[in-house]
């Protein structure tokens, strides 16, 4: 599966990456119509901490699934938008068994 990584006005270092694609990898364990992903990361200008943006778009066959999740790290952003699809794609999965 192929997941496109895309941060806003940084650069992303190689074990963010590799955490992200091994995170959205499971979610394409859990269901063989997905085709990929595009990951955007954004980091909001405000006095929050928690500024950290993590959008997922998640690829399916005529159909795509999204979230975006925001938090104090990049990595804490990804799982749970991570945990918001997998409800989707179960949800996704329920609908569309024949």
């Amino acid at each position: 599966m192929r997941v496109n990584i895309n941060s806003v006005h940084f650069k992303t270092d190689t074990k963010l990456e590799n955490f992200i694609e091994r995170k959205i990898g499971k979610l394409s364990g859990m269901f063989e119509g997905v085709i990929g992903s595009e990951v955007t990361l954004k980091v909001e200008q405000s006095e929050k901490k928690d500024n950290k943006i993590a959008e997922i778009r998640l690829l399916i066959k005529g159909y795509d699934l999204y979230a975006k999740k925001q938090s104090k790290t990049f990595e804490e952003a990804t799982d749970t938008a991570v945990d918001a699809l997998k409800k989707q794609l179960e949800k996704y999965k329920g609908r569309h068994k024949k």
